[in-house]
Order: C-alpha cells, then structure tokens, then sequence
C-alpha cells in the first residue's frame, strides 16, 4: 500500500532542528518543501514502502561482492523511514543503514564492509548513534569509508567512525559543521489576510513558530542547541580519527579535497574507486571466494539498490 509524503512532517525535520549538512543541501530541501508549505504547489507525490521483516529483507538484498558487502550511503541523511521520493531525490535513514550493516556483518561470505559514500549529510538526529555503531562494529569485521565522491557533514561524521576512508581523486571531504534555519510565513499570512492565535503553557513551547518574528530565547534556544551538536560532532570526530578536538574544530566547516584532507588526517588514502576495490578485494582473494570478480561501487551499489 503507497502513503502519501507528509511535508509538514519533513518540515519538522528540516527546519528548527540541528542539521549536519551543507548550505546546499538545506537550500535544495528547503526549495523544494517551502512551496508546498505555503500552498503554492499542491502535489502530494507517492512513495512505495516494502513489506516484510526489515532484517530477513536486507539480509536477503545484501550485495556480496569478492567478500565484500557494498552499502550505498547517497544523498539525504535522515534518522527514520528513507525512500526515493517522487522529485527522484534519494533518502537514506540511519535505521536502514544500521540494518543493512547489520546484515553484512551477520553474512559469513562477508569479510569487509565497504561504505560507498555521496551525500551532503542530513539530520544531527540520529547520526552520533549510528557513528557509534559503526565505530563498534569495526572490531567485527573491517568497514571501509570509500568517498565516491562526496561526504559532506553527516556523512563525514559517519566515514569518520569506519576503519579507514579512502577518497576518489576528484573527491571531497568536510563541512565539519552543524546548521539550523528557521523560516517565517508571518508577513505571507498579512498579505492573506490570516492570523494565527497560538496558546500554550511553557515558555519556550513556542520557539521558532513560523507565523511571528523570532524571539531572542528563541535564538537563545538555538545556540545552546548549536554549541551542544557541534561539540557532539567534532568531539567524536576526534576521537574516532585519533586527532585533537582543536584541530577538527579548527576546520572551521571547511570542505577539503581529497589532498588537503589527506595532509590534516582527515582521510586516509587518496584513490579511484575501482582501484580502491579491487585492492581490497586482492586481500581476500585466496579464502576459497566462490569467484575472482572485478567490482564496481557504483554498480554494487545500484544493484543493491534495485534488490532492496
């Protein structure tokens, strides 16, 4: 059965909430839900979800490659419920993430994990926990952060906690960051003639309401919101790439080429993604694999995405 997307419920994720993602990554969502809010365009396009047990299904549409499972980490980040939506722009949950890992790692023809990477991150929501995970599971079974070609914020803070990152050439890496925007409809509701008469107990029950001009507990609010994701983030980013927390944040948010980030210890190897596989795939070569494959992170990754 198809369910209709809930805007005002991806609104709530996208605004008012820290994010780990880039400026351009909250312009192309923001452009995309403002009209709809505001009643300027009106469709209501239709996802498809999958039925079944979540595990037993990413278990089933693993990808195995020469021993490695490779999971496709592209476009929004979000803390529940990804999909391809209708304006074809891809999302990506952290549940669905862990699942798919935990299906790679459960899988005994798996001997590494490879995360092949291209976002611009997404949620603060969500993401530490999963970093955590990842970082853990590494003493299971080897996860590798392949940037093919972008890990930007969130994803970064997840390629941060894999056992090493490897970048393409042309790669980028960064953004060590985190944002939040608000957005006002209140002047748009005068033109209209609407007022909103808003009641509630609790002073900051209100904060950030679109339909009146921000308060200062509100952007109050919002710094201490600011300072304790961003503490979150470079934090864990220290601490899972061996660096000084001074150094991350020294960043400033900064987005690296793959050279720069090779020098700062950002990454951890500078190579295209097929050679990058294939010298992973020779580690494993001589443990009896059913077959000596050529793979390809972009293939594998479409593939298991069709299957999914």
């Amino acid at each position: 059965m198809s369910h209709l997307i809930n805007y005002p419920h991806l609104a709530s994720l996208a605004f008012n909430t820290p994010l780990y993602a880039t400026p351009d990554l909250v312009q192309s969502v923001r452009s995309v839900l403002e009209p709809r809010l505001l009643g300027r365009i009106n469709d209501l396009p239709e996802r498809l979800d999958a039925g079944g047990d979540p595990d037993s299904r990413e278990m089933q549409g693993l990808r195995v490659v020469g021993r490695l499972a490779i999971i496709p980490v592209h476009g929004i980040l979000t803390a529940r419920a990804g999909q391809i939506d209708a304006l074809c722009q891809e999302v990506l949950s952290y549940e669905k993430l862990r699942t798919q890992i935990n299906a790679a790692l459960r899988h005994e023809l798996v001997e590494e994990i490879v995360l092949d990477m291209q976002s611009g991150g997404g949620s603060a929501m969500g993401c530490k926990e999963l970093a955590d995970f990842i970082n853990a599971s590494t003493a299971t079974k080897p996860i590798t952060a392949l940037v093919n070609f972008a890990a930007f914020s969130a994803c970064y803070f997840l390629a941060a906690a894999c056992s090493r990152i490897v970048c393409s050439p042309t790669g980028m890496v960064g953004s060590i960051g985190v944002i939040i925007e608000t957005y006002e409809v209140s002047k748009a509701e005068e033109e209209f003639g609407i007022k909103f008469n808003t009641f509630f107990r609790g002073s900051h029950k209100n904060d950030c309401s679109p339909h009146e001009p921000i308060t200062d507990q509100a952007i109050a609010e919002i710094d201490r919101r600011l300072d304790s994701a961003y503490s979150t983030f470079t934090e864990s980013v220290a601490a899972y790439r061996g660096l000084d927390q001074a150094a991350v944040t020294g960043t400033e948010a900064r987005i690296y080429s793959g050279e720069d980030a090779l020098a700062v210890g950002l990454i951890d190897e500078i190579a295209p993604a097929q050679e990058a596989l294939d010298s992973i795939a020779a580690r494993y070569s001589g443990q009896n694999a059913p077959r000596r494959a050529r793979v390809s992170a972009r293939a594998g990754a479409m593939n298991l995405q069709n299957t999914l």
